[in-house]
């Protein structure tokens, strides 16, 4: 009888340039993060929004959407863990862990990072992830999947809202996680704010 062979994962101190090959042709990527007692966040994400700095350093910008956790859990406790996997060719999963922090738009390092993509409506925070180790295991699980395109609602929502309309809704929706914690997309974010 025919075994399909175990790959067994791999542990890596740094994103090596097959790895970093890897990540930079995926279009989606999941982001996990929780604090003490707080439910356990997964966001997907996708749009070209992660860049690789260096061997040790990703960053990936966040666009406005419904909840606001990623930055409520990152400002209390900085652990992250972004997830890739391979829907097409050969089967991988690849896990970057580190500690990351929030960039909001008055901080100091926010025009340096912005200008590391292009340009989006809805942009509310960058995450800088300092990667302290990198993973890779099997994947045969995960099914095979074709991609179409990224959807444009998101982007055509934020544009229409426009900035005074985004500052709003994060007023109204980002301003604390699930678990009540504090985002301050309002005073990192606004002049006054």
């Amino acid at each position: 009888m025919y075994k399909e062979p175990v790959i067994m994962g791999q542990l890596y101190s740094e994103i090596s340039g097959e790895l970093k090959f890897f990540i930079q042709n995926q279009k989606i990527f999941f982001v996990g993060t929780a604090t003490t007692g707080s439910r356990i966040n997964i966001s997907p994400k996708g749009m070209d929004s992660l860049k690789i700095i260096d061997r040790n350093r990703v960053v990936w910008l966040n666009l406005t959407g419904s909840a606001n956790e990623t930055s409520a859990h990152i400002q209390e406790d900085p652990r992250m863990t972004i997830m890739f996997a391979a829907f097409e060719g050969k089967p991988m999963i690849l896990r970057l862990y580190g500690t990351a922090k929030v960039v909001h738009r008055n901080d100091p390092e926010w025009d340096e990072l912005i200008s590391l993509f292009k340009p989006m409506p809805g942009a509310r925070q960058i995450f800088d992830l300092a990667v302290d180790l990198v993973q890779t295991s099997c994947g045969m699980g995960v099914p095979f999947f074709d991609y179409v395109e990224d959807r444009k609602a998101l982007l055509n929502w934020a544009e229409k809202k426009g900035e005074d309309g985004l500052v709003e809704y994060w007023r109204q929706k980002n301003q604390t996680s699930l678990d009540g914690k504090s985002t301050n997309i309002m005073r990192k974010n606004t002049r006054g704010g």
